[in-house]
């Protein structure tokens, strides 16, 4: 019976402790790991000495994910290009079970940023701002004191709002999403420029395996011949070949490229309806989770 108990008490965890995981690694298939690797130790665990699951469940999974990017460091270090999280679709039917996720808080954007903090800020900052835990439950989770964890929570703030503007995530079904994804098919590049901000920054990830910029684009003028360019050497996709939709929370698109593979792109937007980041990713070790037939078109 205590067996079948610690299964349903840790099926009630599994979707928030995916959420936790792959927000600390950026990776769908390493946190699927941590998440797996969570319930062989909860397993070994004896239920009457533990008082309170979610915290102790909370604590194994925090640590695999500290004690993984410790071990990441240097393929992460040695990385060829920008390193982009793998993407999150949520309307697709082989996406995980934890997919009422909010835009703001597993946004490229944000992935992107939290992979600029140290593992142990990533990590107050995640237990604290985002999963709303108690300082004194992450001191010991982190077996560090409150205060430390206080400061370490409040550099990372720091980092995250420094990084952070007031760009903003938009719905499905909004026009402006249509829009924009028409501009792409038709090849409307007078409309496709008009959609992008002045100071628009541009990310590509390539892993080294697919072409990619190895270093980010700044500017409208500099991404529209980048886009251009790749356009004149490898064609535009026809409107069959781009799907939209929702991506870490937001609209994005899943785009079948001229060698048959799928390219995930996401965005964010500014408050006058100009796209501010580009984030696309080519690196099919990031997408092997991913396949256009499987994709589902947000409605």
């Amino acid at each position: 019976m205590q067996d079948q108990d610690k299964t349903e008490i840790f099926e009630a965890e599994r979707n928030r402790l995916f959420s936790l995981a792959y927000r600390m690694l950026g990776s769908v298939a390493d946190a699927e790991d941590m998440v797996q690797d969570s319930f062989v130790r909860w397993c070994q665990s004896s239920l009457d000495e533990i008082h309170n699951p979610q915290g102790f469940l909370t604590t194994i999974v925090t640590r695999l994910s500290l004690d993984h990017l410790r071990s990441a460091k240097t393929k992460r270090t040695s990385y060829v290009g920008s390193w982009l999280p793998e993407p999150l679709l949520t309307e697709t039917a082989e996406s995980p079970d934890n997919i009422t996720q909010k835009a703001d808080d597993i946004s490229f954007a944000l992935m992107a940023t939290l992979e600029k903090l140290t593992a142990p800020e990533r990590a107050a900052f995640l237990l604290h701002d985002v999963f709303d835990l108690p300082f004194d439950q992450i001191a010991k989770t982190l077996e560090r004191s409150e205060a430390s964890c206080r400061k370490l929570a409040s550099r990372a703030r720091q980092k995250v709002r420094s990084d952070g503007d007031e760009t903003l995530p938009r719905p499905a079904d909004d026009p402006l999403i249509s829009s924009f994804m028409t501009a792409l098919q038709t090849g409307d590049l007078d409309s496709f420029v008009s959609f992008i901000a002045e100071d628009a920054v541009l990310v590509t990830d390539g892993g080294g395996i697919k072409s990619a910029t190895l270093l980010p684009i700044y500017g409208r003028e500099k991404i529209t011949r980048f886009f251009v360019g790749v356009a004149k050497k490898f064609g535009r996709p026809g409107a069959e070949d781009i799907k939209l939709t929702t991506i870490n929370g937001a609209p994005g698109f899943i785009i079948r490229d001229e060698e048959g593979d799928v390219q995930a792109w996401s965005f964010s937007w500014t408050p006058d309806n100009k796209v501010a980041e580009f984030y696309i990713l080519r690196n099919p070790e990031k997408l092997a989770h991913i396949t256009f037939e499987q994709t589902k078109a947000a409605l």
